[in-house]
């Protein structure tokens, strides 16, 4: 009777396993390529983040040596401090930590930082081949010399002012114009939609005088109003602070083209038997937008509300024009700038300055990313 063998199955022939494979080579790739896009794109901040850490001397050393702020270690000695070396006293042994008393071209006079009380050490060799010891000595003061010198909690409050000011009002004014487009039987409302939206392609340019002559009547009237009040300067000083930000925080409070169509797309994903229902009930336009729309639409609030953040917090142009002769009323976009034409000379206070100025938006965004996301793609409710 002839034997028969049982050949053992391969693994590699079980079904779906080369799909399995295949997918899983695709998302090895696939990370492998965002983690390189994370790491190119990270590379000027910790570029920012390393040089503000530095000192000059730091900096310097940079340019041909490591690129960690390293200070060389310095031994005291009869009163006076040398620079330490790694010394090979022995060929193929390990070396040794002296400092460099008295330097020669052939021979060198060391002493040992461990055992200094056995005198100099006479060492036959090149002391410029010998390694420097240096230990990573990060400079934080320069945070505290950047805090200080550019004032931060006054240009920060000032900033979060005229963002949080004109945040509110843009999701407010916003809200309702889209509410209106999305929900109300306005005569010929896709007209005036692509009116609206027609208006994102006007330049800044083009109105900024008109718009500037108008500000320029409007705070100078208040100001001289308040002033004819005889006010105490703790409500007269403050008054006149909210007076100046008007350029900067009023507009807003009139609805903005895109924000108003980010609304009105996510309201008309919203299913309108949701506000028949309610109108059942006897809910008015108001109560539905307040009880129903609104809980509905956390996603694109919060996502309108970080866009205008994160404009306000880094404008430029708006705060130059209307508040350079305001220096106390700074925010912090201009107020980096004018510190950055004072201390040119001292990048490592540049750049310290900088990062302060992005560690708000970037917390705010880290923490709200997922519901930030879901606003921006505008992803329905299930019917």
């Amino acid at each position: 009777m002839a034997e028969t063998t049982m050949k053992p199955k391969n693994i590699n022939t079980a079904p779906g396993y080369s799909v399995e494979l295949r997918r899983l080579w695709v998302y090895g790739m696939v990370f492998m390529l965002a983690f390189t896009c994370t790491i190119v794109y990270l590379l000027p901040f910790g570029n920012m983040a390393l040089l503000s850490v530095k000192d000059s001397d730091q900096q310097v050393a940079s340019a041909t040596g490591s690129v960690l702020p390293l200070d060389a270690i310095r031994f005291e000695y009869e009163g006076q401090e040398y620079d330490v070396y790694n010394v090979p006293l022995v060929e193929g042994e390990e070396t040794v930590e002296m400092a460099l008393v008295q330097k020669g071209r052939n021979t060198s006079q060391f002493v040992d930082i461990n055992n200094p009380e056995q005198g100099l050490v006479e060492w036959e060799g090149n002391w410029r081949g010998l390694e420097l010891v240096t230990v990573i000595n990060p400079k934080w003061e320069n945070y505290i010399d950047a805090w200080n010198g550019i004032d931060f909690p006054r240009v920060f409050g000032n900033t979060l002012y005229i963002a949080v000011v004109g945040m509110i009002g843009t999701i407010i004014s916003s809200l309702l114009v889209g509410y209106a487009f999305a929900r109300f039987p306005i005569p010929g409302k896709n007209i005036l939609f692509i009116v609206l939206i027609g208006t994102i392609i006007l330049p800044g340019q083009v109105t900024l005088i008109p718009t500037f002559a108008f500000f320029n009547w409007l705070t100078n009237s208040l100001e001289s109003a308040l002033m004819s009040l005889g006010l105490p300067s703790a409500i007269f000083n403050p008054l006149v602070a909210i007076i100046a930000w008007l350029p900067l925080t009023l507009p807003h409070f009139f609805s903005n083209a895109y924000n108003v169509f980010l609304f009105r797309q996510y309201f008309m994903t919203l299913p309108k038997e949701l506000d028949e229902a309610a109108m059942i009930d006897g809910a008015g336009p108001l109560r539905i937008l307040w009880q129903i729309i609104i809980p509905l639409s956390w996603p694109v609030i919060i996502a309108v509300g970080l866009f205008h953040f994160i404009f306000a917090w880094n404008d430029y142009f708006a705060p130059l024009i209307y508040l350079l002769d305001k220096r106390e009323l700074l925010p912090i976009s201009v107020a980096v700038q004018v510190f950055n034409f004072q201390y040119g000379s001292r990048p490592e206070l540049v750049q310290a300055t900088s990062l302060m100025a992005m560690v708000l938006p970037i917390l705010i965004f880290f923490f709200s990313q997922k519901i930030f996301m879901k606003g921006v793609i505008l992803t329905g409710v299930d019917k």
